[in-house]
């Protein structure tokens, strides 16, 4: 019998996301490509995010995971978060996602205006993508496609940054 890992033991995997919105007040959303058939399921699509580089700071780290989730950082920031927001693994999940080393995330989010084209949006420049899929969505619709344990962030951000989005 194995031992069950003690999630409070594990540190949180400090962490930046992107809200990025379109001219039009709309939000980037991705379908991450280990759930191809999550067309409309809650948990199958998310925003770009990814880990911080010891030293890195969070408004750089910010257009580094632009540029390799979606292929292009073309953007500019309009607000960050004020506060670092946490999530924990589902218990099934720590000791398995995330390399197995952290209880969940800590995430520094900002919210950034997209100033290039749709044609600048590239899933295919990771020769690894964490993606298969975009679209466009209103900010209000995110908590309702955020899995479970992400949805209170997801609730947050939109609420934080409405006045960015589409009315």
């Amino acid at each position: 019998m194995t031992a069950r890992l003690d999630p409070a033991s594990l540190p949180y995997r400090r962490n930046v996301g992107a809200v990025l919105f379109n001219r039009d007040g709309l939000v980037l959303v991705c379908r991450r490509a280990d759930l191809p058939n999550a067309e409309g399921a809650a948990g199958g699509w998310q925003l770009p995010q990814g880990g911080i580089d010891e030293g890195e700071d969070p408004a750089v780290a910010v257009f580094r995971e632009l540029e390799e989730e979606i292929g292009t950082a073309r953007a500019a920031i309009l607000a960050e978060h004020p506060r670092w927001l946490s999530y924990d693994l589902p218990g099934e999940l720590v000791g398995v996602a995330l390399g197995g080393r952290y209880r969940g995330q800590t995430q520094k989010w900002f919210a950034l205006r997209f100033e290039g084209t749709e044609s600048d949006i590239r899933l295919d420049r990771d020769p690894d993508p964490e993606f298969d899929a975009w679209r466009w969505t209103r900010l209000a619709e995110l908590p309702g496609l955020a899995v479970g344990f992400k949805r209170a962030i997801y609730q947050d951000l939109a609420e934080t940054f409405a006045r960015f989005a589409a009315r």
